[in-house]
């Protein structure tokens, strides 16, 4: 019997897109809530990370679904997998 090699489910996460400057890569803002270790008050933790964009489809505002990838640069890994939402423009 031969044995299958699976990969791990990797991690997917929504996110807004804080900037969109550079070529191919978004900075966004990852947030969650968690419980304060002394005081039990829930509080909004962020996170940046540097997402891969091959399109340069995404807009500051926008909130796009990531997954996690290999290290794709110095800072970068993960990557743009779709739009959830377009930011309203004015």
């Amino acid at each position: 019997m031969a044995e299958e090699k699976t990969r791990n489910q990797r991690k997917v996460l929504s996110a807004t897109v804080v900037s969109n400057k550079m070529d191919k890569t978004l900075v966004v803002k990852v947030a969650h809530s968690a419980a304060h270790p002394l005081y039990r008050k829930v509080v909004k933790i962020t996170s940046k990370c540097y997402v891969h964009d091959e399109k340069n489809e995404a807009q500051v505002g926008d909130v796009v679904e990531i997954m996690e990838t290999r290290p794709l640069s110095k800072l970068k890994r993960w990557r743009l997998v779709r739009i959830i939402r377009h930011a309203e423009s004015d």
